[in-house]
């Protein structure tokens, strides 16, 4: 593959493996610089493990490159989360995690406070921030996810199967919330099983396994 200015990221002869079977076989893959580039297909495709493979979170051959211009920040949404349940972790602590050299088990800095409350109010959890993180529901710990990937803005966010768990409702929040991220200048990697969301959000879609 020629490499392209206007790709922020660029899949080579991208092979992955799960034990002895190929998972992926070779592929290619650009994604262009402030589009949303969504990769559908069936289950066993190789969907979350091509997104593993672009995250460095899984061993593979060939090729991953990216082209960032202002910090490359990945903001990274999983499509799920083990919550330890006996660890009394609020969303508050989950957040500041990432935002603040000060442990938080001593204490979450003002500006950091402040900062949560903006991330979580843009994903409709206003007012959720003392809320122990395994009393949420599924599609709330996706919104607290996304909260996390966005803030900071990233340059590149990545998506694997955001709107599972999540109602009708949530579902058109979610797509509210990736409109505006690409208006501001965020490119998005978007896994989703969901063909009427990829019709909606996708500039460029990647097919993965056989077309249904």
């Amino acid at each position: 593959m020629t490499p392209s200015s206007d790709s922020l990221l660029e899949v080579s002869n991208l092979i992955a493996r799960r034990g002895a079977f190929e998972v992926l076989k070779a592929l290619d893959l650009a994604v262009g610089r402030g589009t949303l580039h969504a990769v559908v297909g069936p289950n066993g495709a190789g969907k979350s493990t091509l997104v593993l493979a672009i995250l460095g979170m899984i061993p593979f051959e060939g090729r991953v490159r990216f082209h960032f211009e202002r910090g490359g920040r990945i903001g990274y949404v999983p499509q799920r989360l083990a919550v330890d349940r006996t660890i009394p972790l609020t969303v508050e602590d989950f957040l500041a995690t990432s935002r603040q050299r000060l442990p938080v088990c001593l204490a979450t800095l003002p500006t950091t406070k402040a900062r949560i409350a903006l991330a979580l109010a843009k994903v409709g959890l206003s007012h959720s921030e003392k809320k122990p993180l395994a009393s949420l529901s599924g599609g709330e710990l996706q919104r607290v996810l996304l909260a996390h990937a966005l803030e900071p803005l990233p340059e590149l966010l990545v998506l694997d199967e955001p709107s599972a768990g999540l109602d009708e409702s949530s579902g058109s929040d979610l797509d509210d919330i990736l409109v505006e991220a690409k208006q501001n200048g965020v490119t998005t990697l978007l896994v989703s099983h969901d063909s009427e969301q990829v019709a909606r959000l996708a500039d460029t879609i990647t097919q993965l396994g056989p077309s249904p």
